[in-house]
């Protein structure tokens, strides 16, 4: 793994989190208990602030970054991801906040200011513009996104599931290195 230090900032991975050899870390980046970072995924949290609660997968070629802070935002923008978020393959977030048990969908865009609340399915491929608010509970899918339906019980309780076997999947990971 590639862990970086920028300014005076080193990132904070908790020592029951797994993060691949193969992806990048930097900054402002706290990775919380249990999560996990697959191949390739980018985290820069090198001009604003990164947080990744516990029992959060990263996938694979994920890139998460930040917005600085500026004339037309000013303090920035960080990203902050709850609890239990399965973040899918090549997913990319810009400055936003995830709430606890979400699913964002592989090759979805999430931009600056969007809130996702708890207990949310984002569908593959979809984009999130910027601002915008999404309601817990419900699919969203499109581009941009658009409320689609309420979650079943089935995919509410898949949320954790998801978390809980990337958890296990990670400590298998760990024990063979």
């Amino acid at each position: 793994m590639t862990i970086k230090i920028f300014g005076p900032y080193t990132p904070s991975i908790h020592p029951s989190a797994y993060v691949d050899t193969t992806a990048y870390v930097s900054g402002q980046t706290t990775i919380g208990a249990d999560s996990s970072v697959w191949p390739m995924a980018v985290i820069r949290g090198d001009v604003n602030m990164i947080s990744i609660g516990e029992r959060s997968n990263i996938q694979d070629g994920a890139v998460l970054h930040v917005t600085h802070d500026g004339p037309y935002t000013p303090g920035g923008r960080p990203l902050i991801i709850g609890d239990e978020v399965t973040v899918g393959h090549k997913a990319v977030l810009h400055a936003c906040t995830i709430g606890n048990r979400c699913l964002i969908g592989m090759n979805a865009t999430l931009l600056d200011g969007a809130v996702i609340a708890d207990n949310t399915i984002i569908a593959a491929a979809s984009v999130v513009p910027p601002g915008k608010k999404l309601d817990s509970g419900f699919l969203w899918m499109g581009s941009p996104v658009k409320k689609i339906r309420a979650l079943t019980p089935e995919e509410s309780a898949s949320l954790t599931y998801s978390a809980n076997q990337y958890v296990k999947l990670a400590q298998a990971t760990k024990a063979q290195v």
